[in-house]
């Protein structure tokens, strides 16, 4: 039996702003672009937010520094940082404020100029008391560990791994917002240049800039604004280690916790769903977590995604937007799941629509495999 809350608010507007890259702007103001779009995207004033839930690589009081930035004094707040999964979380965390009635209309937001500012691919805050004797290049070594791992006990291929860039560039050749865009074959990721063994540059996420909003309010307010309702269905997290040199299993993410949890929650089961999105900031990502997620067993990862299976046309629909692969990745990608499959479920995809969106998973992914955080939105089929 699904969760009371299911159903009980929606998302009603997103924006983004200066995706892929934006030269001479700060973080905040990309992150206040975003939220000043998605809040008119709602139909709504900036007057009207009363509830805030922020977290960005570069504030360490973020709910502090993006209400003073906005001009906003909201009731509820929370700056509950997990790295890129945060925002999973604070639709969670939205909707139970909006439910209690602590506030009315919440905007969760980030932003980051991490392209234009000179920023490389790098994990905050890395526990340093198990790794630095190692000299790992963090996040890439620890995916790279994952990587290796699930090679060796399941026979996955660097072809397999592959197929999910190709599948995400397929999907980014549908989408004019890409930041990354053109041919991509299974031979040009296995001859690209290796970074961590076995991950080469095509396995590894860009680096963008970019910011992303979404605003959330309850239910019965949701069907009187502008755009059709993303109905926040359900959602859960789970966080099992900080360091990669403490994850229990290197093929096990706790998204095999997360996931099963938001399922009850939501009242629903894999063949349910009709877009998956999933943070695919290495390609190894992908695999493991429709394995964790129980979209295939565990091990069969690598032979689900192979041959097109997640592309345009595939099995499933996975990462429909590009993915952090070829779309953006501004540092915590999470945001940005959840943006597409609004856009999905409202139908305003384009090129890359999909024929049915009532359904769709986005799954978040924090520190080095750390933080698993699972939701599912629907349209109102869904309900």
């Amino acid at each position: 039996m699904a969760h009371a809350l299911k159903g009980r608010t929606a998302i009603v507007g997103i924006g983004t702003a200066g995706t892929g890259e934006a030269p001479g702007r700060t973080a905040i103001e990309l992150l206040a672009e975003a939220s000043l779009a998605a809040i008119a995207d709602a139909g709504l004033k900036l007057a009207d937010i009363d509830g805030l839930f922020a977290a960005t690589s570069t504030h360490a009081f973020p709910t502090l520094s993006v209400a003073e930035y906005l001009g906003v004094k909201p009731r509820f707040f929370d700056g509950t940082n997990v790295g890129g999964s945060s925002f999973e979380m604070h639709l969670l965390q939205a909707a139970l404020a909006l439910d209690a009635g602590l506030c009315d209309a919440a905007l969760i937001c980030y932003g980051s100029n991490q392209r234009t500012a000179g920023g490389r691919l790098v994990s905050m805050s890395e526990p340093q008391w198990h790794e630095t004797p190692f000299r790992p290049r963090h996040p890439i070594t620890a995916y790279a560990l994952a990587a290796s791992r699930h090679m060796h006990q399941y026979g996955t291929t660097r072809a397999m791994l592959a197929d999910v860039a190709v599948a995400a560039r397929a999907w980014a050749n549908l989408n004019p917002a890409a930041f990354a865009r053109g041919p991509l074959s299974r031979d040009d990721v296995l001859a690209s240049r290796m970074i961590s063994d076995p991950l080469t540059t095509r396995d590894i996420c860009l680096v963008t800039d970019g910011g992303g909003a979404c605003v959330m309010v309850r239910a019965n307010r949701a069907r009187d604004l502008k755009h059709k309702p993303a109905y926040f269905l359900g959602g859960a997290g789970a966080q099992w280690h900080r360091s990669i040199a403490q994850m229990p299993d290197l093929t096990v993410t706790a998204a095999s916790d997360s996931g099963p949890r938001a399922f009850a929650m939501a009242g629903l089961a894999q063949p349910d769903v009709d877009l998956v999105m999933l943070y695919d900031a290495f390609t190894i990502n992908t695999i493991l977590f429709l394995e964790d997620l129980g979209f295939c067993p565990k091990g069969e990862g690598g032979r689900f995604v192979a041959d097109g299976a997640i592309a345009p046309s595939g099995r499933l629909a996975v990462n429909t937007n590009g993915g952090g692969l070829s779309c953006v990745h501004p540092g915590m990608y999470g945001m940005f799941l959840i943006i597409e499959a609004v856009t999905q479920l409202r139908g305003q995809a384009g090129e890359r629509q999909l024929k049915k969106c009532d359904i769709a998973l986005c799954h978040g992914n924090g520190g080095t495999l750390s933080s698993q955080v699972t939701a599912l939105l629907g349209s109102d089929a869904a309900l």
